[in-house]
């Protein structure tokens, strides 16, 4: 057993934020606002904050193929040392996680993290958008959703045929939602300052063309989708009609996006490089403003770890993605420290509700809720160092930024898999 007491509880259920003292046994909780059991190791947070662990929607793991860049050990030490205790992961993988056979394979890596691990697995074989995974099958074997991540599947046959077999299934899709055509091999968001520069761009229509598309879809199929990243203002309006007609849709958006706009790519710095680009500060503000309101469900880091040859190249040309596992959670709390998001607020998107969406248990501070947790102290001044962070790739935006939160401990299952 173990006994939390002096912590300011992050409750994303309650949407609270008040102190008090949980009490984890046998992996879950136990017990809040009660005295130490006898014999339970006694943890005095000092007043800091005891919240549920992260549920990071959309890791990129290099295993198999890119074990170079991220394995799920030094993945599963990133995540600890960040707060995440749940990755959800990616499968655009070389090769790409779309059968059970390769989704087994995956699973038996995942052992070599510290933290949870649940996997999405291709919408379409080889993530080529030309035929079918084998979705019930998939499911059955673990995979918590179905995606071709940011290759968009372009033939609305094969993709209207994938959502009716999903909704039979009770699957769920996970859609990129930009328009291939138009945001082919653009790095930026056409605009003054793009041309400017003499960067590919593309105009941020692609984005809610793209969800319009998929919009259209799920009407005719009923299906349950997921947007995996909105950042743009011009797509929460058709996001608002839809849940507002009855669809079962859900949206989420990056880190990047959220604490970055267009301008931070003004020194050509290729670790500013993002797909979808970053966006206008209006759009930023917008998207903000979304997660405070509930219409933007979750916040993710989108980890995508590419290593120094992949990123030494024009800006146009280099990998685009950063990682984000240890930086999601001080990344997260510059909107808390600007007024942007309560502590309530950040935890709903950031745990309970990719939790909720998928199903799975992680989220809450409720009393028979696994014992996931993270201890943070919100105010805690750093610099950024990228050689510092665990992963194996260090392609992060933030190198040298002055933050704010540090992670003191990570709790998963009740055992502890970080401490400062």
């Amino acid at each position: 057993m173990i006994h939390f007491e002096n912590a300011l509880l992050i409750d994303p259920e309650a949407g609270t934020a008040e102190p008090g003292s949980l009490t984890l046994d046998a992996g879950r909780i136990a017990a809040r606002d009660e005295p130490a059991p006898k014999g339970a190791e006694v943890i005095d947070c000092g007043g800091k904050v005891l919240a549920p662990g992260l549920v990071d929607w959309g890791v990129k793991v290099g295993e198999p193929g890119e074990r170079h860049k991220e394995s799920y050990r030094t993945a599963g030490a990133a995540a600890a040392a960040g707060g995440v205790t749940t990755m959800i992961v990616r499968p655009d993988t070389a090769p790409p996680i779309d059968s059970p056979e390769s989704l087994d394979f995956v699973t038996k890596r995942a052992a070599d993290a510290v933290v949870r691990v649940h996997h999405m697995a291709a919408l379409t074989k080889a993530r080529e958008g030309r035929e079918m995974v084998e979705i019930g099958f998939l499911a059955d074997a673990g995979a918590v959703a179905f995606t071709d991540g940011v290759r968009v599947v372009a033939d609305t046959r094969l993709l209207g045929r994938c959502l009716t077999y999903a909704r039979g299934c009770g699957a769920l899709i996970v859609g990129h939602p930009q328009d291939p055509g138009l945001s082919r091999g653009a790095a930026a968001t056409a605009g003054k300052f793009a041309s400017l520069y003499g960067i590919a761009h593309v105009s941020p229509m692609a984005e809610l063309m793209g969800l319009e598309r998929d919009l259209a879809m799920i009407r005719m199929t009923g299906a349950r989708y997921h947007a995996d990243q909105i950042t743009t203002a011009a797509a929460l309006e058709p996001l608002r009609r839809a849940r507002e007609d009855g669809l079962d849709v859900t949206a989420g958006v990056s880190i990047h996006h959220l604490t970055l706009n267009e301008f931070d790519v003004g020194d050509y710095r290729t670790f500013f490089r993002f797909t979808p680009p970053l966006r206008a500060e209006t759009d930023r503000e917008a998207v903000v403003q979304a997660v405070a309101d509930g219409e933007i469900d979750v916040i993710a880091s989108f980890h995508t770890p590419q290593d120094e040859e992949s990123k030494r190249l024009p800006f146009s040309e280099a990998a685009p993605g950063a990682v984000g596992l240890q930086t999601l959670l001080p990344a997260a709390l510059r909107l808390y420290h600007q007024g942007g998001l309560s502590l309530p607020q950040l935890w709903r998107a950031m745990s309970l509700n990719p939790s909720r969406i998928l199903g799975l248990e992680g989220g809450r501070l409720s009393v028979g809720a696994p014992g996931d947790l993270v201890l943070l102290d919100p105010d805690a001044p750093f610099v950024l160092d990228r050689f510092a962070l665990l992963s194996k790739s260090k392609n992060t935006p933030f190198d040298g930024a002055r933050m704010q939160g540090r992670v003191l401990g990570t709790w998963v299952g009740g055992r502890a898999v970080f401490r400062a």
